[in-house]
């Protein structure tokens, strides 16, 4: 089930789409909490700098059963998204679109994949495999891991700012937001993209050379 709210994050999602849609080659914003911090400048003076939220360091199985962190996403830009194997709702249509995208940059070293599975329970890392030979993407570009419901659950909704929770009354018991999660080789949030809706999944295609382009500068 696709999960819907009234609090602004949606609205700065969408507000990042097109604000990347009217860039063309510029670069991508940086989404995500953010503090002023004082630097010291080279000539010793003191001066400001902004500091964004970054994804931690994290350690989950993936479909290897091979324990996978941060590490393998070094120097790499990559999509992350939460999912669940028996989801009869979103997850078909965005993994479908995440396919896409994969299938566009397969070739490039650069471009990673991560979905995070939000059922515990059940997503172990032998379902994980099957799951991933089936959509025809097994291999180390498209990492599916598994973890603690409160290792999951924190980093989806503090640092991915993705929406997840269990729910008994839910179709196929759990509810989550259906956002791919652009990020950079700084850990950092650059965009966030509805994985069901083509256009926004268009867009993102778009923003992937964008955001490579920057370390090529």
């Amino acid at each position: 089930m696709k999960l819907n709210f009234s609090f602004p994050l949606p609205f700065l999602f969408a507000l990042a789409i097109f604000i990347s849609s009217c860039q063309d080659s510029q670069k991508l914003p940086i989404l995500g909490p953010r503090e002023a911090v004082s630097v010291k400048n080279e000539d010793g003076s003191m001066g400001v700098d902004t500091l964004y939220q970054t994804i931690p360091a994290f350690r989950f199985l993936n479909q290897d059963s091979v324990y996978i962190t941060n590490d393998q996403f070094k120097d790499k830009i990559y999509i992350a998204d939460f999912f669940f194997t028996s989801c009869t709702t979103i997850c078909p249509t965005m993994h479908r679109n995440m396919k896409s995208i994969f299938e566009k940059y397969k070739d490039n070293p650069e471009v990673m994949y991560l979905s995070h599975t939000i059922d515990f329970k059940y997503d172990k890392p032998s379902v994980l495999k099957k799951y991933a030979q089936k959509l025809g993407v097994d291999g180390n570009k498209w990492q599916f891991v598994y973890g603690s419901k409160d290792s999951v659950y924190k980093l989806a909704e503090r640092n991915y700012l993705v929406a997840v929770m269990e729910d008994t009354t839910a179709r196929d018991g759990y509810i989550h937001q259906g956002w791919l999660v652009l990020i950079d080789k700084q850990k950092r949030i650059r965009g966030a993209y509805d994985g069901t809706d083509p256009k926004q999944v268009e867009q993102l295609t778009k923003d992937i050379p964008v955001l490579l382009a920057e370390d090529k500068k």
